[in-house]
């Protein structure tokens, strides 16, 4: 099987990894370079494998992570669908048998909330992990724009993780903001990505809960 640690050495991933970051950054973009693949790949491995998913298909996961935004590279609107294009023939290169191509491609087409549906467990987790990952240290060199309201609300975010209590049915993501910018504010950026991350989760026959400074914040009870 290709590893994830394959992936990481293809050379083609990384550049394209490097200049969507780049791109991205021209555009006043938060990281999405390896801090950002690193950080979704690793959680989306996490929660397949705390749910009990055989080892492969949490590979499938860690290596969708690491390269779900290639797209970027092309150009922001669609990235997920210009990323799928791109990863298949490398994907059939580097000796990935077609079914585990097309598992990880679907995923990374459709982990955009504003067109992506979740069919397959590669694609929730890669969703979830996406959508979750808001923090400090995603800012530009730690020093945010004060008018640009992603940077105040990942700079006010101090520690942020997903967690999975398989034995009560949920995947929670834990977020601790300080003052520099507020839960409405996160709402207004975020609410699209919650309701995604809430699909993706009811997917994996799990309860999707987001928790902001102890409060659960999406409590459809």
């Amino acid at each position: 099987m290709i590893t994830l640690k394959d992936v990481q050495k293809n050379e083609s991933i990384h550049a394209l990894i490097h200049a969507g970051n780049r791109y991205l950054e021209a555009l006043g973009y938060t990281d999405h370079g390896p801090r950002h693949v690193g950080y979704v790949s690793h959680t989306a491995r996490n929660i397949l494998a705390q749910l009990g998913y055989s080892d492969h298909e949490v590979e499938l996961a860690a290596i969708a992570g690491w390269v779900h935004d290639v797209g970027n590279s092309v150009n922001r609107i669609e990235h997920g669908q210009s990323g799928a294009v791109l990863l298949f023939p490398i994907l059939r290169e580097m000796g990935m048998p077609a079914a585990d191509v097309v598992d990880i491609i679907t995923a990374v087409g459709n982990h955009e909330e504003q067109t992506g549906f979740v069919s397959n467990p590669v694609s929730a987790a890669l969703a979830i992990a996406d959508k979750s990952d808001a923090h400090k240290s995603r800012v530009r060199n730690g020093r945010p724009d004060p008018t640009d309201p992603h940077d105040r609300v990942n700079f006010a975010i101090q520690h942020n993780r997903v967690v999975v209590d398989r034995e009560n049915g949920v995947i929670r993501q834990e977020i601790d903001m300080d003052s520099t910018s507020s839960v409405l504010e996160f709402l207004s950026i975020y609410m699209s990505r919650i309701t995604m991350c809430e699909k993706a989760a009811a997917f994996l026959g799990q309860r999707f809960e987001l928790c902001i400074n102890g409060n659960v914040i999406n409590n459809r009870a």
